[in-house]
């Protein structure tokens, strides 16, 4: 008996069976129709063929319009969850303004920007008279004590020297020029000034005005950095417009005081016996030591040169009542005519 000869199918053949999409170009999926079965496809496998397609051709937009959906929706969420801007009333303005003001930096008062400004320009000016056989002092204190070129040595005093004063000064111009009270110039046989950096200096009077109590004194050197006071008109002075007084009260400073002006035009009679008028009236602290120093304006713009202090009991110390010369009166005196 013939028996029926058996073929065994490929493994080709039976892949082909398990998926009837094939890709004929690579990208685009071709339905090919099985054994019993129509070339035509159903309306199903037309929507899953239309789907592979728009996502093998589109999957890189695809991405993208899907993350940009997902941002969208946490943004909006996010608009939805956050709690609507309280409206803005006039005690919650203010309510931020006072808070404000509380917490704000604090400003440096008027006396610290004003002594800013004047104090590179003030100088210290010490009288130094010759030692005497019988004083205290050793020989080698005693070596020089006439010679008005013997070099500056020590910080407070001179070889061969005794300190009999101290007064201060303001510099005016980028000569180094100083100027100060005539009765601090002459009060004693050799002067010593001392600049804001720490330079000394021999100085000597270039130029004097005993009507108004006024000297120019010219040093024999000056800073490197020297710095010259502004100085400002007394025009629109008034009283009660704040100043402060720059010096070196009993030697000590250089010391600042506040206060105001407390008249104009005033008249004083010195111990010489030199009536002094057209005086600034102040009342800021001033001590022996505070003669020759600025007066300045709460711009730290030189107003007046400090010159007297009146006590009614006598005694060298400050009672209130203080006077300057105007700057006009001061420059005048020294230049000749007043610059302002």
């Amino acid at each position: 008996m013939q028996k029926r000869p058996l073929y065994s199918r490929s493994g080709k053949a039976r892949a082909e069976a398990r998926s009837p999409w094939i890709a004929s170009d690579g990208i685009t999926p071709v339905y090919i129709a099985g054994a019993g079965e129509t070339a035509s496809p159903t309306l199903r496998e037309r929507a899953r063929l239309w789907a592979d397609t728009a996502y093998t051709r589109h999957r890189g937009k695809a991405l993208v319009g899907a993350c940009a959906l997902v941002c969208l929706v946490i943004v909006g969420g996010y608009a939805l969850l956050w709690p609507p801007p309280r409206a803005l009333t006039q005690g919650r303005l203010n309510q931020a303004v006072n808070f404000a003001l509380d917490h704000r930096p604090e400003q440096p008062s008027v006396s610290t920007l004003a002594y800013a400004q004047i104090i590179p320009s003030v100088v210290r000016i010490d009288g130094y008279d010759p030692m005497m056989p019988n004083e205290s002092g050793s020989p080698d204190d005693r070596s020089h004590p006439n010679d008005p070129n013997a070099p500056l040595e020590g910080n407070s005093a001179l070889p061969g020297y005794k300190n009999v004063s101290v007064g201060g000064g303001v510099v005016i111009d980028d000569k180094g020029s100083v100027l100060t009270a005539m009765h601090v110039a002459v009060s004693a046989k050799r002067l010593r000034v001392i600049f804001a950096d720490g330079t000394q200096a021999n100085a000597t009077i270039a130029a004097a005005d005993k009507q108004d109590d006024m000297a120019q004194l010219k040093p024999d050197k000056i800073p490197d950095d020297l710095q010259p006071a502004t100085l400002s008109s007394t025009r629109g002075l008034r009283p009660g417009d704040e100043v402060e007084a720059v010096g070196f009260p009993f030697g000590i400073g250089p010391s600042v005081s506040a206060g105001v002006v407390s008249g104009l035009k005033r008249e004083f009679e010195g111990g010489g016996k030199t009536r002094l008028s057209n005086l600034i009236q102040f009342d800021a602290a001033a001590n022996p030591g505070n003669s020759g120093g600025p007066l300045v304006d709460r711009h730290g713009e030189v107003i007046g040169i400090v010159d007297a202090i009146v006590n009614p009991s006598g005694a060298r110390t400050f009672a209130g009542i203080g006077f300057a010369v105007p700057i006009e009166n001061a420059m005048r005196g020294t230049f000749g005519e007043s610059p302002l």
